[in-house]
């Protein structure tokens, strides 16, 4: 009797080790995913911070050219300078002359293509 006892305590201990060498296996398996999904979580979190960055910048320069665009005196939609506000006749007394009203710019793009013709 006290074989069959230290036998099957062998049987039992055998057993249990081998089923803790499985459970080793697994364990160190499941340890390597862990760090691999630790890691592959951390460069998401590092691609999420730096694509935020890149948003907070794009909407401050959609910010600032807002308050230029709001700024800047309005233009005809044409592109066309806007139209000087007519003096009344009476205005220019004694002979006086006005300045000719600044260029607009086909005319600008106009006397610079002249001019670049004639330089050659």
């Amino acid at each position: 009797m006290a074989i069959k006892n230290v036998m099957g305590a062998l049987v039992i201990a055998s057993l249990g080790l081998v089923g803790c060498d499985q459970s080793k296996a697994e364990l160190d398996s499941t340890k390597q995913q862990l760090q691999s999904v630790t890691a592959e979580r951390d460069s998401l979190k590092t691609q999420l911070d730096a694509t935020k960055a890149q948003l907070a910048a794009a909407q401050q320069q959609i910010d600032q050219m807002k308050q230029a665009a709001a700024a800047a005196p309005a233009t005809p939609p044409s592109g066309a300078a806007a139209a000087p506000a007519k003096e009344p006749h009476h205005a220019s007394k004694g002979g006086e002359t006005k300045a000719p009203p600044p260029p607009t710019p086909k005319e600008q793009l106009k006397q610079e293509q002249v001019k670049a013709h004639r330089a050659m």
